[in-house]
């Protein structure tokens, strides 16, 4: 709790662009990272050398382009690239939780802007007007469980609305939970 907490906070200063708020939010970030990797190190789990070990070797695993001789000229080739190492090393699964091995416990928006965009990727529908239809399909639908009284009907409705408006933003390359943390930032700033 208190480590997602932090990292929020870091996420904040970085979008006010405060550095000296920056630097004290990156501070207690770190704490909850030694901190956590001291209460392993208590259980003789592992201790915070093996962190650095394991994430420097990860990086370079996953940046043959850098590190390697591997030749890869845009920024779609090296994603690809780490999707494909990140497969590899998990054993050609896809990852805890769903397809893609998006993590479940992601912001449900965010979540949904990863899911989207992956579904996309595989689909090669990365056209914004693909959504389109889903959406006004969502919204007719929206219409007319407002209208009813069935709750689940209508939770379930504007449930795909956001869903299908977060993969629009992603096809749109925006990302959804970016886009509400800054109209919720506006909101409270009225």
């Amino acid at each position: 709790m208190y480590l997602l907490e932090e990292a929020y906070e870091v996420l904040d200063a970085v979008e006010r662009g405060s550095r000296d708020e920056l630097c004290g939010e990156l501070g207690d970030l770190l704490f909850q990272v030694l901190f956590l990797a001291r209460l392993a190190e208590e259980k003789g789990a592992f201790d915070l050398v093996d962190v650095m070990k394991g994430i420097t070797e990860k990086m370079i695993r996953r940046h043959p382009h850098v590190y390697g001789s591997a030749a890869l000229d845009t920024p779609e080739e090296v994603a690809e690239s780490w999707a494909r190492i990140k497969r590899e090393e998990k054993g050609g699964e896809e990852g805890a939780g769903d397809p893609g091995g998006v993590p479940d416990g992601l912001p449900a928006l965010l979540r949904a802007h990863r899911l989207t965009q992956r579904a996309a990727a595989a689909k090669g529908a990365e056209d914004p007007r693909a959504g389109r239809a889903d959406i006004e399909r969502d919204f007719e639908r929206l219409k007319t469980a407002l209208k009813g009284e069935d709750r689940h009907d209508l939770e379930e409705r504007i449930g795909a609305m956001l869903f299908d408006l977060a993969g629009l933003a992603g096809r749109c390359g925006l990302n959804a939970e970016d886009l509400l943390r800054r109209t919720n930032r506006r909101f409270a700033e009225r």
